[in-house]
């Protein structure tokens, strides 16, 4: 999947990261101090894989979605693996999800994640699947804690910077 950043024209970094289409996704540039928090959406269609015998996304295959939007978050604003594997872990703890409507199989979707809501040790996504008619169909939430040395930690600054949207930088994530 190809993938284009958003970028805050003001600032001149990502602020989201959306799949590449010929008719670009129509955009706000927030023009106060605090920028919007960063977020990512994906547009796919239901895989086989992910498809129960009843031929409609089987459970869990949510989890490994949303887990796999967040790597690409964290990648869309430059806070690399290495970092993220030698220095910290980020293991889940409370997960939330609704089911609203039934996302067939080979039907189109859209995965809009975001950063809900920041604590000192904890960060809590947000992400919400929207079904080929832009219905509603699955909500919920995530939230990880920020582990150094196997003990809760504070959120990094510059990785709390970019996650929030107040950083001009998003080259300073990586040094963290």
């Amino acid at each position: 999947m190809r993938l284009s950043l958003l970028f805050n024209e003001r600032q001149s970094r990502p602020i989201g990261v959306f799949p590449a289409r010929d008719d670009p996704l129509p955009c706000r540039i927030n023009n106060n101090e605090h920028m919007a928090p960063a977020f990512i959406e994906f547009h796919r269609r239901l895989r086989w894989a992910d498809a129960d015998a009843a031929g409609r996304l089987h459970f869990p295959r949510i989890f490994e979605i949303i887990e796999e939007a967040e790597s690409e978050l964290l990648r869309g604003i430059e806070w690399p693996m290495d970092v993220r594997r030698k220095n910290y872990d980020f293991p889940r703890v409370n997960i939330n999800c609704n089911f609203y409507r039934i996302i067939a199989l080979d039907a189109p979707f859209r995965l809009h994640f975001s950063v809900g809501q920041l604590g000192r040790t904890s960060i809590r996504y947000d992400y919400q699947v929207f079904d080929a008619g832009e219905e509603l169909a699955i909500e919920g939430t995530m939230t990880v804690v920020v582990l150094q040395a196997g003990k809760p930690t504070e959120i990094p600054k510059a990785l709390r910077a970019a996650l929030s949207g107040e950083t001009s930088d998003p080259g300073c994530v990586a040094q963290s």
